[in-house]
């Protein structure tokens, strides 16, 4: 996917800590530049040592944010990604998908470092599932919605979806809209939640 322009992201950071000062870099596809907290942006970056903060600091405007920690504490993850935030694990990542993250961010796509992903699959884990409700709700989605809800719950998004399946980002997206009404979920957080088995089930 491609924009039409540069997207802009707003950084919070204390100072002289933030580890990638030539992000974005001049050829970067997506995103054109980096300004502080406050000003006009597409999407928040929050670097910060304690993610429990960033529920806290997430801005109460409409838009979409990414924490980056080097936190790896399980229920600090899963409770930023409830809050509907990204989450990037500091050193697990490189600057290209930290700028996939931010262009994920922009079509609501909650985009997860391999590390914070393996937090959220083991905070699901942990939690009491649906049962019979969860695989009733699974049984609802098709073989491909099956398949694709899969690779979304590793911090995939429709991009690298249809890349490793061998669709067409609007298939992907397509494929993605009919799961959320399946599974009653607001948007990708929320689908994954339901999926892992880390929201109520809704239906009977």
């Amino acid at each position: 996917m491609r924009t039409s322009r540069k997207l802009t992201v707003a950084l919070a950071c204390p100072e002289d800590i933030w580890p990638h000062p030539d992000w974005p870099a001049p050829d970067d596809p997506y995103v054109g530049r980096v300004v502080p907290l406050g000003g006009a942006a597409d999407v928040v970056i929050l670097y910060l040592d304690d993610p429990a903060a960033a529920v806290r600091e997430l801005p109460a405007a409409d838009i979409p944010a990414i924490v980056i920690s080097p936190c790896r504490d399980t229920e600090a993850i899963v409770e930023v990604f409830r809050g509907g935030a990204g989450y990037l694990v500091e050193g697990d990542y490189c600057t290209c998908m930290l700028s996939s993250a931010v262009v994920g961010a922009t079509v609501g796509h909650t985009y997860l470092s391999p590390a914070a992903c393996a937090a959220l699959r083991e905070g699901a884990r942990r939690l009491p599932t649906g049962g019979e409700a969860l695989e009733r709700l699974r049984e609802l989605l098709s073989p491909r919605e099956r398949q694709i809800m899969e690779l979304l719950s590793t911090g995939l998004g429709a991009q690298e979806i249809g890349l490793r399946l061998r669709l067409s980002e609007k298939t992907v997206r397509n494929n993605l809209s009919n799961i959320y009404a399946k599974l009653d979920a607001r948007g990708s957080t929320d689908a994954v939640l339901r999926w892992l088995g880390a929201a109520p089930v809704l239906r009977a």
